[in-house]
């Protein structure tokens, strides 16, 4: 399905209320460079981040020119052409249960300046930017966050969580599996396209994961307008026994300290599309002379190589935290999308402040794991476990990375028959973890 999301109309509600504290809420015209431009360098300040040199702008510009950019001017500003608030959204693929994908309204670049603070500027354009994608028939919005207490009041839940991993290398060995294929160093270019096949291909292997092309993909490579960095940057790619590339990782080797024998090698990306690949990527970076530890930030939270190492007290499993947040807007074509892991049939009761998916909703899974999902409007069928829950809450389990039961003891979902949880607990579990492996 094709979706005219750039150049939507801005939404009439939230430019009224801007409107009447004389702000004007519009979009971007990507194509002028000049807007676009200023809007990037607003995005930046929004984040904390500098001006950005003409490089990193260069990177960007084509890139982000697809989004539906969107922003908030105040005409009386000494620079009026720089926007006082920022948004960026798109359509993407976002990975479900069942190695199947969903549309997805992925929504980027929040942010608003420090001097427009507390005039409800965000919840106006966050809400324009969902009730935009309702209107496109868009049946879920996703975000990663920096803020984890924004989000919920509009209905985002916190579905999938990620770790930073460290490990000694000092301390452990490998026990893990012997690889039959081989190792390479590569220039990052040589990846540009047979790298994002191979991402693209292990994409629907794990729920949580989103189409990341373009400058999501490139900058991952060292292409984001930082010579500098990427002149640090190395990347090994590995190949099956028949030559065909089967994963890779970029990373950097770094000097810690003055003993030139305790290097840190700092992991950015690492994808792989055989457990052979994993372990290949894996035992080569502990093994690599001169290094003594190894950081890998936003890592799946059961990484299979604790398991792989003599000593597993040598690996830190830290910063534990929610990095994707999902939002239903439809609940009978998101949950009629994903695949489950077991039978049964559930009356789910959905509260939703802004209404988007409000209901009550009849879910039935079939022995093959397919469901169909409808609006109940009788009386629930007797065999039918019973839950009420709010449309954050069903965000979180929709994924299948967090566990209704967890949810019903915390008091945040309401079984309205008893052991209706553990029954959806059965049901929605991922036998894969839900990851994302990167920021948008």
């Amino acid at each position: 399905m094709s979706y005219e999301y750039a150049k939507a109309p801005i939404d009439a509600l939230s430019a009224e209320r801007l409107a009447a504290q004389g702000l004007d809420f519009a979009l971007v015209d990507t194509a002028d460079r000049e807007a676009l431009t200023s809007w990037l360098q607003a995005e930046s300040r929004g984040f904390h981040g500098g001006r950005l040199p003409q490089a990193k702008l260069d990177a960007q510009l084509s890139h982000v020119a697809h989004r539906r950019t969107t922003g908030v001017w105040d005409p009386d500003a000494p620079d009026a052409a720089s926007p006082v608030a920022t948004v960026s959204t798109w359509v993407t693929n976002l990975t479900v249960p069942g190695e199947t994908s969903i549309p997805a309204w992925a929504v980027s670049a929040v942010t608003v300046s420090p001097t427009h603070r507390r005039r409800g500027i965000a919840r106006a354009v966050l809400e324009a930017e969902l009730r935009t994608a309702v209107s496109l028939d868009v049946p879920v919005a996703i975000l990663t966050v920096t803020e984890a207490t924004i989000y919920g009041r509009y209905g985002f839940g916190a579905s999938v969580m990620s770790a930073d991993w460290t490990i000694d290398t000092k301390r452990t060995r490998w026990i893990g599996t012997e690889a039959s294929g081989s190792l390479s160093f590569v220039e990052p270019h040589s990846l540009l396209t047979e790298g994002y096949d191979l991402v693209e291909r292990v994409r629907l292997l794990t729920p949580g994961q989103v189409e990341f092309a373009d400058f999501l993909w490139e900058r991952l490579l060292g292409f984001d307008g930082d010579p500098e960095s990427a002149q640090t940057l190395r990347v090994v790619r590995y190949d099956d026994e028949d030559g065909e590339l089967q994963g890779f990782a970029t990373f950097r080797v770094v000097e810690v300290g003055d003993d030139f024998t305790k290097h840190r090698l700092d992991l950015r990306f690492l994808v792989s599309a055989t457990d052979e690949a994993y372990s290949a990527l894996w035992r080569f970076m502990l093994e690599m002379d001169l290094v003594s530890s190894i950081s890998a930030p936003l890592r799946t939270i059961d990484e299979p190589v604790l398991w792989q190492l003599s000593d597993p007290r040598a690996v830190q499993r830290v910063g534990v935290r929610e990095h994707l947040w999902t939002r239903i807007l439809n609940v009978p074509v998101a949950l009629s999308a994903r695949r489950y892991s077991a039978p049964g049939t559930f009356v789910l009761d959905v509260s939703d402040d802004l209404g988007f998916a409000d209901g009550l909703f009849l879910l039935t899974i079939a022995a093959d794991g397919r469901a169909s999902v409808y609006t109940l409007d009788g009386e629930a069928p007797d065999a039918a476990a019973a839950l009420s829950l709010t449309v954050d809450d069903l965000g979180s389990l929709y994924l299948g990375g967090v566990s209704p039961i967890t949810l019903a003891r915390a008091g945040r979902i309401t079984e309205l028959r008893p052991g209706s949880a553990v029954a959806l607990e059965a049901s929605l579990r991922s036998p894969v973890t839900p990851w994302l492996s990167i920021w948008f």
